[in-house]
């Protein structure tokens, strides 16, 4: 991300420079050191973005958006399919709900779950499940992993 940053800070020097004004030039100078933390969300919010748009593609794993000091990666993480797996004790499957969704995500959820070899209802409460369970930071070497909502 870091050469991206650099090349719209350069821009913006250039356009200054074009300008041949010394207040002119400092002025962007200066907004352009203001801007660079919030061009550094966007990217990051672009990344994540994408990454949820790959994520629908896929047919198994995920793709993450990781930080390692101040650059964001995206990192393809597999996940094995699951089949679907016997009820715990205790879960008799019996809590009914009704749910409206658009034609259009019922579709998409239709196919994934066709791709995943498993029944509507089941990916639905697979996701569901995984959209519930706690997440917690892990440490390795120099790296926290984890995730971000905003």
């Amino acid at each position: 991300m870091e050469i991206h940053v650099d090349g719209i800070r350069q821009d913006l020097q250039a356009a200054a420079a074009a300008l041949g004004d010394e207040a002119v030039v400092e002025a962007l100078r200066r907004l352009s050191d203001a801007v660079e933390p919030a061009l550094r969300l966007r990217v990051i919010d672009l990344l994540s973005e994408a990454a949820v748009a790959l994520n629908g593609q896929l047919a198994d794993g995920h793709v993450e958006v990781r930080l390692a000091g101040r650059e964001p990666e995206l990192v393809f993480v597999d996940e094995p399919v699951a089949h679907d797996e016997a009820p715990a004790p205790g879960d008799d499957l019996s809590a009914r709900i009704t749910l409206r969704l658009p034609e259009g995500l019922k579709a998409g959820i239709e196919v994934a779950a066709a791709r995943e070899g498993v029944s509507t209802n089941a990916w639905i409460v697979r996701a569901l499940a995984r959209a519930i369970e706690p997440r917690a930071a892990r440490r390795s070497a120099n790296r926290l992993q984890g995730f971000a909502r905003s």
